[in-house]
C-alpha cells in the first residue's frame, strides 16, 4: 500500500515537473520572440526628447538630495552613488598613433597625444559598505589642460574632459520616466517597488531587475582587473558611440597580483595599493568605441540595450595607464572626495546624448554643488 503510494506520488511529482518545465520553455519562447520583434530596428540616430523630462529631472534632484542626507558620514555629505572610492590615481591617456581619420576628433584629434589625468576607482553603492558585498563598480576619468569651451564647466573645471563608467554594458532603467519611478522608490526604502510598482503586471520591469541584480556583481580581484562602460551614448564628431574600457595588461610589465584578504573591508584598495604603491607595477587600460548603425537596434534614449557588438565591434582609440605611485595618503583621499565629474564638463565633439546623459547634466550638477556648501569645501577640479 504504502509502495503504491509512493510510486503514484513520483509519477505525479515527475508529470508536475514536467508541465513546469513545458510553461517555462514555452515563456521562454514567447518571451524571446517577444524581445525580438520590440528590439528591431532602424531606430533613430537623433535625439528625441519627451516634454515632461524637466519636471522629472527636477524631481529626481530632490530625491537625490534626500538621499545624500540620509547617507551622510556623520556630519559629512557623501555622494548619491559610488561614494566610496578606492583611490584616485595619476594616469595619462595617449591617442592610438595609427588611429583612423574618422575617429579623430575632440581629445583624439591628434594621434599620439598624451592628457594626464584623474582616475577615481568607486564602489557603486551611496553609502560605504565592504568591498565584499556584491555591488556596481565605477572609473571616472578627468582629462587635464584640455583647451577648448566645454559643455558644462566652472572655473574649476574649465579645462576637463570628464569620462564617466561602471562595469556594466547596460543600466536598469531604460528612460528619465523609469528612473524617476525606480529611484523615488529606493530613496522611500522600498526597493520591491523599484521594479514592481504595481499590481498590474503591465508595469512590471522583470527584465530591468534581472539587469540590475546582474549589475549587483561581486567584487573584482582589482579594480583596475575590470572593464568600465559609458552606458549611455555620446557623440564623437559626427558618430554617435558608445565607449568602454578594457583591462590591456599586454602594454605593461607581467603581473601577478597577491592573493587579497577578501574578509577586509577595503580590499580593493589594499588590491590597488598592492600594485601601485608597493610592488611599483603600473596598470594598462584601452580606450575603446563602438558606433551606432541605427539600421539596427540600437537606441539612443534605452539605456537598457546592449548594442550588438557583432554588428558594430568596438575600436580601441587610445591607451590609459596608470603608474607606480604613493596615492593613499590623507591629503590625496580629501582631494579625491571633493572631485566632481560629469560626463557635461567636455567638448562639443564628444557631447553626452540620450535621456540618461541629459538627467546627468542636472543632477551631477546639482547634487556636487549641494555636497560642496555642505561639507563647506571647496569645488575641485
Amino acid at each position: 500500500m504504502l509502495k503504491r503510494f509512493w510510486l503514484w506520488l513520483g509519477r505525479l511529482l515527475g508529470r508536475v515537473l514536467l508541465v513546469l518545465l513545458v510553461v517555462g520553455a514555452l515563456g521562454w519562447g514567447l518571451g524571446s520572440a517577444y524581445y525580438a520583434w520590440k528590439f528591431s530596428g532602424p531606430v533613430p540616430a537623433e535625439e528625441q526628447i519627451p516634454k515632461d523630462e524637466a519636471a522629472l529631472t527636477q524631481g529626481i534632484i530632490e530625491d537625490a538630495v534626500r538621499i545624500v542626507e540620509q547617507h551622510r558620514d556623520n556630519t559629512r555629505v557623501l555622494r548619491d552613488a559610488h561614494a566610496k572610492a578606492h583611490g584616485c590615481v595619476k594616469a595619462e591617456m595617449t591617442v592610438l598613433p595609427g588611429l583612423a581619420s574618422e575617429l579623430r576628433h575632440g581629445v583624439l584629434a591628434e594621434p599620439g597625444k598624451t592628457w594626464q589625468a584623474w582616475m577615481r576607482l568607486s564602489n557603486g553603492n551611496a553609502y560605504p559598505q565592504f568591498d565584499s558585498a556584491r555591488d556596481a563598480r565605477g572609473m571616472a576619468i578627468k582629462l587635464l589642460d584640455v583647451p577648448g569651451e566645454k559643455l558644462l564647466s566652472s572655473k574649476a573645471t574649465a579645462g576637463n574632459q570628464d569620462f564617466v563608467m561602471f562595469n556594466n554594458s547596460v543600466f536598469f532603467v531604460r528612460d528619465v520616466a523609469e528612473y524617476k519611478q525606480n529611484f523615488a522608490a529606493q530613496a522611500s526604502g522600498q526597493k520591491v517597488l523599484a521594479f514592481f510598482p504595481g499590481w498590474d503586471p503591465r508595469t512590471w520591469e522583470i527584465r530591468h531587475m534581472l539587469i540590475a541584480l546582474k549589475t549587483l556583481a561581486p567584487a573584482p580581484d582589482s579594480p583596475v582587473a575590470a572593464t568600465y562602460n559609458s552606458i549611455a551614448p555620446f557623440k564623437l564628431g559626427p558618430h554617435n558611440i558608445k565607449y568602454r574600457v578594457v583591462p590591456n595588461p599586454e602594454r605593461c610589465p607581467a603581473y601577478e597580483l597577491p592573493a587579497q584578504n577578501t574578509a577586509l573591508p577595503n580590499f580593493l584598495r589594499n588590491a590597488l595599493y598592492q600594485q601601485l604603491s608597493l610592488d611599483r607595477v603600473p596598470a594598462c587600460f584601452a580606450l575603446q568605441v563602438q558606433r551606432q548603425n541605427p539600421d539596427y537596434y540600437m537606441p539612443i534614449e534605452d539605456t537598457s540595450v546592449e548594442w550588438s557588438e557583432k554588428i558594430s565591434p568596438f575600436e580601441t582609440v587610445a591607451t590609459l595607464r596608470v603608474p607606480a605611485q604613493d596615492f593613499d595618503t590623507r591629503e590625496q583621499n580629501l582631494f579625491c572626495d571633493n572631485l566632481s565629474f560629469n560626463p557635461w564638463h567636455a567638448l562639443p565633439e564628444h557631447r553626452p546624448i540620450g535621456g540618461i546623459n541629459r538627467l546627468r547634466k542636472a543632477v551631477y550638477e546639482a547634487v556636487s554643488v549641494y555636497r560642496h556648501q555642505r561639507n563647506d569645501a571647496p569645488q575641485a577640479h
